[in-house]
């Protein structure tokens, strides 16, 4: 599913058809497209007040340095 997800993307984007998509894009083109598609939702998660969307193992790490009871929590 998250295949089909990035050829829409990359259609969208590039204004491509699928199928065009399918015969000219290569990882590098998906490599780019992650990337601003992961920095547009950071910006946008920044300018609009949200917290930003923080990974399991990061968040583990938040809460064993601010963690006052001394527990470490294992990722």
């Amino acid at each position: 599913m998250a295949s089909i997800m990035q050829i829409d993307s990359l259609g969208k984007r590039y204004g491509l058809l699928p199928s065009e998509v399918l015969t000219r894009a290569d990882t590098f083109d998906v490599y780019v497209l992650d990337a601003a598609l992961s920095y547009e939702r950071h910006y946008e998660a920044k300018h609009s007040g949200k917290p930003p969307e923080l990974s399991k193992d990061e968040l583990i790490d938040i809460f064993n340095r601010n963690n006052n009871e001394g527990k470490v929590y294992n990722k």
